[in-house]
């Protein structure tokens, strides 16, 4: 059985894995050795745990997984991985993003993927039908370009994302909502429309914190998956792991 920790810049996540099958999620805003230890306390059969971090973690949860477990892995750029990684910098190449490239090739085996990951920063990546991490780009996230919006100007507010917008707002509130999450379908259908266009039968993966805002207004046949790089660190450890 399979530990599956996450840290990300908002949340971690901390997941239970007994081959495939997803036993366990949790999401905390601030994962604890308490924590940790109330999960090991209730999976007793985990001998096997992975680590990824977008963050600075403290060292005492590396620390303390190694000297517990059989199998302990730090995912990080020099770990050997189930997939072929075309990105020229791969020291620079964020760990969330290769773990949903993995996840999506697992999902979706055999299939030109193109996985969208809306959270702080939106990533657009793509893997190929031969198990091939092509690459992608990063923007800023709703609440990035929300922040933005007030920090960089001299008037207009900081404003809450969540809440109704149309295609055009009539207060400033609703054009800064509905210009921030427009803003953000329309580049999505943008990446869609143009790499559709090179990459025959093109699968989509919607996962991330905010992809509750774009599901229902992108037009297109979409797999949303929350736990993505979950999946993809899960495979990374038993692909190491053997």
């Amino acid at each position: 059985m399979n530990l599956v920790i996450d840290f990300g810049n908002t949340v971690t996540k901390i997941a239970v894995f007994s081959d495939d099958e997803l036993l366990l999620c949790r999401r905390e805003e601030i994962l604890t050795l308490g924590l940790l230890k109330e999960v090991l306390d209730e999976y007793p059969e985990l001998n096997r745990a992975i680590v990824s971090s977008v963050t600075n973690q403290s060292k005492e949860f590396q620390d303390y997984l190694s000297n517990i477990f059989d199998f302990f892995l730090e995912l990080d750029h020099t770990t050997p991985l189930p997939i072929r990684n075309l990105y020229h910098t791969p020291a620079t190449l964020g760990v969330d993003r290769i773990a949903d490239a993995v996840g999506a090739n697992t999902i979706f085996p055999e299939k030109n993927v193109l996985i969208i990951d809306a959270g702080t920063a939106i990533t657009i990546d793509l893997v190929t039908s031969d198990a091939t991490f092509v690459g992608g780009n990063i923007s800023p996230g709703a609440a990035v370009r929300a922040r933005a919006l007030n920090r960089f100007t001299n008037r207009l507010p900081l404003v809450n994302i969540e809440g109704d917008y149309n295609l055009l707002g009539r207060t400033t509130e609703e054009a800064l909502r509905a210009g921030i999450l427009n803003g953000i379908i329309f580049e999505i259908r943008g990446y869609i429309e143009r790499i559709g266009r090179e990459y025959s039968d093109l699968q989509i993966i919607l996962t991330g914190g905010d992809a509750k805002y774009f599901d229902k207004d992108l037009n297109y046949s979409i797999f949303v998956d929350s736990n993505l790089n979950l999946t993809g660190l899960n495979r990374i450890l038993d692909y190491n792991a053997k």
